[in-house]
């Protein structure tokens, strides 16, 4: 820690932060310059832990390769492997089974609540709320639990394969009944921690007007996902993905960019989801969960653009032989974080 007295009045002070501490999600290293108690200025250093996921995919058959990117995030496994299956059949011009469709978009839901409840539950502890926090994490809980219902695990449940999902993750009537019942304690708890949450004086005097991130500054900065609609843009990928055609829902706006903003963007964007998923259990579509017909050939570079719950992921790769080349991996936290520090 450097101090000085530039003026015999204020004290300016740097403390660094990282790359490991348990107020940060992700691993990065900040440098926080600090007068009195207020930050006036960040530094931030991303990256710091690159695991080389993208060279380590390189010449693999499609399906190994498809089965590693789900060891990119914990929290978004779903995600990657959603996205990376979805490069495939764009190139090999696979149609994914209705039904295979509808357990996708559940299961990106339920990810979409389980990344959402963590984002709040640290920052309620963050903000020294140790009952709030507790609260999401209960409510994390019965995601997780059916998270792992449908995939066998908590965490990379190895749902999604190239022309639909596992057949161990297709959905019966037990467990329809438990998303029914999941998805109406879910509702009750959230709708309550909201309440509860917004209605605290001393809670809503510690986030509004604190961290803004304006909008002209998150266009430049190119800023994705919650963050971004925070600040009043309403873009969500999702309105542009064929998965989400027969869907209803709203595109959840705030407009402060602060920190108020960001949190309650969590909030509105789960009870968004719980529709969701709703509306994907109620009209449910008979028929086959798999496409096991496609032929593999040579692709050149593919492109897939999916909304994950953090913002725009995108995977790109060729395909030769059966095998992944010149794999490239962009996740919305890249550029997120980066903005953290204006």
């Amino acid at each position: 820690m450097d101090e000085k007295k530039p003026n015999g009045k204020t004290i300016e002070t740097e403390i660094p932060m990282g790359t490991v501490h348990p107020a940060a999600l992700e691993p990065y290293r900040v440098r926080f310059f600090v007068e009195d108690e207020i930050v006036q200025e960040a530094e931030i250093t991303i990256g710091v832990n690159h695991r080389g996921v993208e060279r380590i995919m390189e010449g693999l058959p499609v399906e190994k390769a498809n089965a590693l990117t789900e060891k990119i995030c914990g929290i978004c496994s779903n995600s990657h492997v959603w996205n990376s299956v979805r490069t495939a059949e764009i190139g090999l011009e696979i149609e994914v089974p209705e039904r295979a469709t509808y357990i996708r978009v559940i299961m990106g839901e339920l990810e979409r609540l389980h990344s959402h409840f963590l984002y709040l539950a640290h920052g309620c502890e963050v903000l020294q709320h140790e009952t709030f926090s507790m609260r999401v994490f209960y409510l994390r809980e019965t995601v997780m639990e059916l998270l792992a219902m449908i995939g066998g695990n908590r965490v990379q449940y190895g749902c999604g394969i190239i022309g639909g999902v596992r057949p161990r993750c297709d959905l019966d009537e037990n467990r329809i009944n438990r998303l029914k019942e999941g998805m109406d304690s879910i509702e009750e708890g959230l709708s309550n921690f909201a309440k509860r949450f917004t209605s605290d004086s001393i809670i809503m005097s510690r986030i509004e007007g604190i961290g803004v991130l304006p909008q002209k500054q998150a266009l430049k900065l190119a800023v994705t996902g919650p963050t971004l609609r925070a600040t009043g843009v309403p873009n969500d990928l999702r309105t542009r993905m064929y998965e989400y055609d027969s869907f209803d829902f709203n595109v959840v706006t705030q407009k402060d960019g602060d920190v108020k903003s960001n949190l309650l963007m969590r909030v509105l964007e789960s009870f968004e989801s719980i529709k969701l998923i709703r509306q994907a259990i109620k009209n449910l579509p008979e028929g086959k969960i798999v496409d096991r017909s496609w032929e593999m050939f040579d692709c050149d570079f593919i492109e897939s653009y999916i909304e994950v719950p953090r913002g725009t992921l995108y995977h790109s790769y060729s395909l030769e032989d059966g095998r992944v080349r010149g794999s490239i991996i962009r996740t919305p936290s890249m550029a997120n974080i980066g903005a953290m520090q204006f």
